[in-house]
């Protein structure tokens, strides 16, 4: 509208000067025309002009008035249109600006200005955004700036502690329009939100840390304790305080300072110990760092975990001397066939340095030669079938040697072979001693022929070669006998030594009996049922060589008395029964009330073995049966099984030494082969006839028949009804007396666990110390037969036994075999049990005695 207003008063202008000229042309050109036509036809074209002139003239002022209308209303409009964004943009709550394209403030409102009160600043049009960002720096009313990222605003805190939000949008003409949005309450309300999440989180890591069952600490990049538990203040015996340093807080406590900062033996950062306590507590400590600083420790205390690996170590220790002092030797190969066990007398034979075999191959140690000879055998025992052969070896001193050698397959869970066991025999004497009297033998045959081929010729020399035949035959007794003897001399040595031996896998099966009465996690539960197996192995292994070599060496005589066989049964049927149970079998039990003439623990001893075997060679889901059969002087006692069964032409191979049916339940097919072969001695020591009947698929039947025999007048007692062990043992106050401490430690573990109540002491004045021996309430006496001082078992029952009104029952342990001890405890009404004691037969014993205590 401007524009063309000035456009129209620019022609106007034009106007007046073609007018002003065209008169002033008319008015001289007049005096030059003469004529007065041509003056006024001048005159009229001149008026025509000027109308025309006139008239454009009115038009274009008629038309500057309309322009000039429409520019004031415009002007109104713009005023008003002005004023109204002005209005509008004081209306919002937030501070805006307007900037030009050169970013130069073109408008802004009162809010933006309060930003700048107080300051001594003035923000005026024409400033600069440079501008108007350093002198918010300059003046300190931006204290503290955050950046978004992508199209995210910026957030400043402002010296008043308000929070502002930069929102910058562009214009259709290049400008720039910025709004300060105040956003305090909503940062307070932030604020207030992260700090309660916080705080939750916070809770949430208490009861978590209050919960775990280690001692857990915290500690801050400023050395205080932050974070801690319960647990921690127990562990550490100290009160926990987040106002003292941690190292200083530590100082009063007898547990180590331990950091990321704490320097092992070797100079390097030290993250994990153990230490043991003054009360004998064992704990483990870590310390782990955090990247913002500080360190989180942790207290675990592992005494149990501690004991039970020096539990193990002490047994490892206990068998490697049992091993050791055997006079044999004893290794185990793995599935490598590389060695992991070997005794002193396998090191020293070879003559290889204690523990070098550890790790080596059979072909390494034996050379390729020997290995070749040896490699048949190896097939077979990684094949599972036992190997014993006969061989020639050089000892370490250059000596040739006749060993005889057996190789024992051992198998896992799943019934695969993993390893096998070697035994190897020293037999150069006895080999010796057999082809001297061989030699000795075919040479005297040799001899008499030719005697006697001279008999006629010369009588004299006949009774010369009479007296040298019987000085021969003299001296070839002489050598079997000494070849006896020292066969004895081994086995009595080891017969005299079994309790010994068998002392440390007492203490040991006790403690895993103990453990497996526990609960606690799977993977532990596995590696204690482990550990039980392998105990248990090595004790059969131990204890079956202990038994063939009594027998052999006639330390064990039998102790013929008539009894009732029920008494022995139902002990009998009661302890496999749960070991039945536990394999997944069926068990039934058919007794009798005969009375029979044997020696009652070594029947059970056969009887054991019968059972042990039916129950090895029966699958899961099969059946075992113990019965009697009444004959007319005598009891059939048979042992049935659903097993896999016996090859008629292994029926009497059986009961020969190291030899076994390799089949059943592979994953309990251990031992050396010798239960039927004890079964067999035992039974021919009693005299009583052993059968068995098998049949191959279906199962086997094994038997033993026992004399009838007739029990004294005063021996006749009533039968008692037996209730349930385990209600039996509940609440029983028991009192065990032993001079082992582990073995004291195992059975009070394991009793307690049957809910019993135990006393432990090692001798009578310990036990005198820990109870009212006269006065105190008494179920049960356990004692063990061999003590310190001299002192024996029966010794201590008799002197607690005088202290007291009431006598209870007895139950005296010991690894004795000899029948004088037995008489004698039974003397005394006593009952005997012989080591190593088994969980499951003490329970049912224990039951069976309470029974008797208790109306």
């Amino acid at each position: 509208m401007r524009q063309r207003i000035a456009e129209l008063e620019q022609e106007n202008t034009k106007l007046k000067r073609v007018k002003a000229a065209l008169i002033e042309r008319v008015e001289s050109s007049s005096t030059v025309r003469a004529a007065p036509y041509a003056a006024f036809e001048h005159s009229v074209v001149l008026a025509e002009q000027v109308r025309e002139r006139t008239e454009a003239l009115n038009a274009a002022l008629a038309e500057l008035k309309r322009s000039n209308y429409a520019l004031k209303q415009a002007n109104q409009e713009a005023a008003t249109a002005h004023q109204r964004l002005i209005d509008a943009i004081e209306s919002i709550s937030d501070g805006f600006v307007l900037f030009d394209s050169e970013r130069r403030i073109l408008l802004f409102n009162s809010h933006f200005r309060e930003y700048w009160s107080g300051t001594g600043t003035h923000i005026e049009r024409g400033t600069t955004i440079q501008d108007v960002k350093r002198l918010a720096r300059d003046a300190g009313v931006v204290v503290e700036e955050h950046e978004g990222r992508g199209d995210n605003a910026t957030v400043f805190r402002l010296a008043d502690e308000r929070w502002v939000q930069v929102s910058e949008r562009h214009t259709g003409d290049g400008g720039l329009v910025v709004l300060y949005t105040d956003i305090t309450e909503i940062k307070a309300s932030e604020a207030a939100q992260r700090e309660q999440a916080l705080a939750q989180k916070s809770r949430q890591l208490q009861r978590t840390v209050d919960n775990l069952s280690q001692g857990v600490a915290l500690i801050n990049a400023a050395g205080l304790l932050e974070v801690w538990n319960d647990r921690f203040c127990e562990l550490v015996g100290l009160e926990a305080s987040a106002e003292v340093p941690f190292a200083e807080l530590m100082e009063g406590s007898e547990v180590a300072l331990l950091t990321p900062d704490t320097p092992g033996a070797d100079g390097q950062a030290l993250f994990e110990l153990e230490q043991r306590l003054a009360d004998g507590r064992v704990l483990e400590i870590k310390t782990h760092p955090m990247p913002s600083g500080g360190f989180v420790n942790t207290y675990t205390d592992i005494t149990e975990r501690y004991r039970y690996a020096e539990s193990l170590r002490e047994n490892e220790h206990w068998l490697r001397l049992i091993t050791d002092h055997i006079p044999a030797l004893i290794a185990y190969v793995g599935a490598d066939e590389c060695f992991q066990f070997t005794n002193q007398v396998y090191d020293d034979w070879y003559g290889w340095p204690r523990g070098s075999l550890i790790g080596q191959s059979i072909r390494q140690v034996h050379g390729e030669r020997l290995y070749t000879r040896l490699e048949p055998h190896i097939r077979q025992a990684f094949a599972g079938e036992n190997a014993t052969f006969e061989i020639d070896e050089c000892n370490a001193a250059g000596d040739n040697r006749h060993m005889l050698k057996s190789y024992v397959p051992n198998r896992d869970g799943d019934g695969r072979t993993v390893g096998f066991f070697v035994l190897i025999r020293d037999i150069t004497e006895r080999k010796r001693t057999a082809l001297a009297l061989q030699e000795a033998y075919q040479n005297l045959e040799q001899r008499v022929k030719e005697r006697t081929s001279e008999l006629t010729e010369v009588n004299g020399q006949l009774r010369q070669e009479i007296d040298e035949r019987r000085l021969i035959e003299a001296r070839l007794l002489e050598a079997k006998q000494d070849a006896e003897q020292a066969n004895l001399s081994k086995s009595k040595f080891l017969a005299a030594v079994s309790h010994d031996l068998l002392q440390p896998l007492n203490a040991a099966r006790l403690f895993t009996g103990a453990l497996l009465e526990q609960p606690m996690p799977e993977r532990i539960s596995d590696l204690v049922c482990s550990v039980s197996n392998s105990l248990q192995d090595v004790e059969t292994l131990l204890g079956t060589l202990v038994d063939i070599s009594k027998l052999d060496a006639g330390v064990i005589k039998p102790d013929v008395a008539p009894f009732r066989l029920n008494e022995l049964l139902d002990t009998l049927a009661a302890e496999y029964h749960q070991v039945a149970s536990a394999d997944g079998l069926r068990f039934r039990f058919r007794g009798t009330d005969a009375v029979v003439l044997s020696d009652a623990t070594l029947l059970a001893r056969i009887l054991r073995n019968f059972l042990t075997n039916a129950l090895r060679y029966t699958d899961i889901g099969g059946e075992v049966l113990l019965g009697c059969r009444r004959r007319d002087n005598s009891v059939l006692i048979e042992v049935w099984d659903t097993g896999s069964g016996i090859p008629a032409d292994k029926l009497t191979e059986i009961f020969q030494e190291f030899r076994r049916i390799p089949r059943g339940r592979q994953q309990q097919d251990k031992g050396l082969g010798l239960g039927l072969a004890i079964v067999d001695k035992v039974s021919r020591m009693l005299e009583h006839p052993v059968r068995v009947r098998s049949r191959q698929g279906k199962g086997s039947v094994f038997s033993v028949e026992v004399p009838l025999g007739r029990l004294k007048p005063e021996s006749f007692s009533p039968r008692l009804q037996e209730p349930g062990i385990d209600s039996q043992l509940q609440g029983a106050r028991i009192w065990m007396i032993d001079n082992d401490a582990s073995i004291c430690d195992g059975m009070a573990t394991l009793l307690n666990g049957w809910g019993c109540e135990v006393v432990t002491a090692y001798g009578l004045e310990d036990l005198q110390q820990r109870v009212s021996v006269g006065q105190a309430e008494l179920d049960l006496l356990i004692a063990d037969y061999h003590l310190d001082n001299g002192e024996t078992g029966m010794d201590l029952v008799r002197s607690v036994l005088q202290q007291r009104l009431e006598a209870p029952p007895v139950l005296m342990i010991t690894a004795n075999y000899s029948n004088e001890l037995k008489q004698q405890v039974k003397q005394e009404g006593y009952l005997l049990m012989n080591k190593p004691i088994r969980p499951l037969k003490l329970k049912a014993t224990l039951g069976h005695l309470l029974q008797q205590r208790r109306p």
